[in-house]
């Protein structure tokens, strides 16, 4: 059995159509539609069905899955075996994270590496969703939550703090009460972050007049006046058209809550010589006071 055949059944079988499938395989939606009818047709029987939603497993291929999972495990884990062998600085690391963060803090930092160490590639990807260590979806992610399980090697790198933003010249918020007032916040996948809890508490009568899981297009939004903006203070100081409200000290309203961000790595690159480099010298920018170490974790996004 070809492994590449598996692999295209199970991007398809996870993704339920051959457009999301071809994406995360990086081919044409047409070549994974010829592959896997071929697969199939070697097989003797089908293993997805197009209904409604798109393809799902049939009742073979339901049990098939099982197993086509558990040899990319095993093949994954072959490939981080190797590729965590390598001592050379040179050669790709994948690094993901969120969007503003990439952009405000981490392309500077990569950018001084890639001076030091011109022989290592850094791609990075930044994306709302968790990427998967265990299938090298990322090598090194950063993000605000902690990683879980026993596989992923993390730690702290750094405490982002948080202001609410709004265009220069515009009344402070009334907290407490927020009347009048027009709000930029997350999407409503969002609703359960500390930020957009913070706002229904010290503005509950304000109103949301625009949503974005994009930080950077709530800053955008904000400073064209479409309403007051929770942002990272790494994001909203660096604008030249927002400035942070003042919360009264001492007061019964307490500032936006900060985050932590997160880094890790799955332990089977831990003797990867351009990844560890890497990470050593993201540490020593951002995080220049050594912070509590976090156990090593299963990685489960």
């Amino acid at each position: 059995m070809d492994w590449d055949d598996v692999k295209v059944f199970l991007a398809v079988a996870r993704a339920g159509s051959l457009g999301g499938a071809a994406r995360a395989l990086g081919q044409s939606q047409p070549t994974m539609g010829r592959r896997l009818k071929a697969f199939e047709a070697r097989l003797g029987q089908p293993l997805l069905q197009r209904g409604a939603e798109g393809f799902v497993p049939t009742d073979l291929g339901e049990r098939v899955l099982a197993h086509a999972e558990r040899m990319e495990e095993e093949a994954l884990g072959f490939e981080r075996q190797l590729a965590g062998d390598g001592e050379a600085l040179e050669g790709l690391v994948r690094v993901s994270s969120s969007d503003w963060f990439g952009l405000h803090v981490l392309a500077p930092v990569l950018a001084s590496f890639r001076r030091l160490h011109p022989g290592v590639c850094v791609e990075l990807v930044t994306d709302a969703r968790l990427f998967n260590l265990s299938r090298r979806e990322a090598d090194l992610v950063f993000r605000i939550r902690p990683f879980e399980g026993a596989d992923v090697v993390q730690r702290r790198l750094m405490s982002l703090d948080y202001a609410l933003y709004g265009p220069p010249g515009q009344p402070a918020p009334a907290w407490g009460d927020g009347a009048g007032l027009d709000l930029v916040t997350l999407d409503t996948a969002f609703a359960e972050m500390p930020d957009v809890q913070w706002l229904a508490r010290v503005l509950p009568r304000a109103q949301v007049a625009m949503r974005s899981n994009n930080r950077e297009v709530q800053a955008a939004l904000c400073a064209a006046g479409c309403g007051w903006a929770v942002l990272p203070r790494l994001l909203g100081d660096r604008h030249p058209d927002l400035v942070p409200a003042e919360v009264p000290a001492g007061g019964t309203v307490e500032p936006p809550p900060g985050r932590d961000v997160f880094v890790g790595y799955h332990r089977d690159l831990r003797r990867l010589g351009r990844l560890q480099r890497l990470l050593a010298h993201v540490v020593e920018t951002l995080a220049p006071v050594t912070m509590p170490a976090v156990k090593p974790s299963r990685e489960s996004a």
